[in-house]
């Protein structure tokens, strides 16, 4: 395996390339402690054998479909077209275990990771079972696909959603952050960012410091880029005009407790009470839901 330093917070495409991986980003190479993600670029016929270590995993198809073998099962994800075409169907794969990913057609695999402790078993996650929220309004309006949130698919530290920007709105806003332990208050969770932007289209990320020395920075995301969270107030990321955006968000951190506790940066926060009156964007859901109606919620 190749050498890796610890990585800057912006991580352009083909920066973290690690063959068969298009971007490997793993604790060591954050300079953190817990949340990992690889994609993984499969031809057709094409077959992967995935170590997972210390860590547990989800292979999230991003285009494509694939079977996933591990431990005594089996699981054929039928995944999607796009990032940008359906709810994808995913598998959760333990810590200490040997996992093949093949794929006939070939297709494009998010791993999203994280160390852990407790090895829970292999399991399926229907894309009809993954609750899709409309969140914000007006122009902050998005849509979240929770398809591992804290209490809705379990893992030991894992915690991972898709965020589905229409072109000129604004999400991950207001700016927040989760970089303290407070209980009940606010999370320690380290976070990547991954984006695909719509028809070679591009975004804005921000990252502002929350303490002295903390991160840092504003970046002009295309497809492939990810952002690298240690700590800070995160937000916007800004779709541009007729360019609809996604972000993939993996998060880990090391309390017993896995929850996604976020504190708003006080001069944004306002923005929330003018959602009430707002309605949320038409364009929104940017696809159905496969399974129960999307619900709509202010957060």
């Amino acid at each position: 395996m190749k050498q890796r330093t610890a990585r800057p917070p912006y991580v352009a495409a083909g920066q973290a390339a690690d063959p068969p991986y298009a971007l490997r980003i793993d604790p060591e190479d954050a300079g953190w402690g817990y949340s990992a993600l690889r994609i993984l670029h499969l031809a057709p016929g094409g077959a992967h054998t995935l170590a997972t270590g210390d860590s547990e995993w989800i292979v999230l198809p991003l285009s494509g479909g694939c079977t996933v073998r591990v431990d005594d099962g089996i699981f054929e994800l039928q995944g999607r077209d796009s990032v940008f075409s359906g709810v994808s169907d995913f598998a959760y794969v333990p810590r200490d275990a040997h996992a093949q990913i093949a794929s006939g057609a070939g297709g494009r695999f998010a791993l999203a990771g994280a160390r852990c402790e407790r090895r829970l078993p292999a399991r399926y996650g229907p894309a009809p079972e993954v609750p899709v929220e409309l969140r914000g309004a007006g122009v902050c309006s998005r849509q979240v696909n929770n398809f591992a949130a804290a209490g809705v698919f379990e893992c030991d530290k894992l915690i991972a959603v898709e965020v589905l920007t229409p072109g000129g709105n604004w999400s991950s806003y207001p700016p927040h952050k989760h970089d303290e332990h407070r209980p009940g208050v606010e999370s320690a969770l380290e976070e990547i960012y991954y984006f695909e932007i719509a028809d070679d289209g591009l975004g804005y990320h921000r990252v502002s410091p929350s303490r002295p020395g903390g991160a840092d920075t504003l970046d002009e995301v295309r497809t492939g880029d990810a952002v690298l969270i240690p700590d800070g107030w995160h937000g916007p990321s800004i779709a541009a005009p007729g360019r609809d955006m996604y972000y993939l968000n993996v998060m880990a951190g090391p309390a017993a407790e896995r929850q996604w506790l976020i504190c708003d940066h006080p001069d944004h926060a306002w923005i929330r009470d003018t959602w009430p009156s707002q309605p949320v964007d038409p364009r929104l859901p940017l696809y159905p839901a496969a399974g129960p109606d999307s619900e709509e919620n202010p957060r």
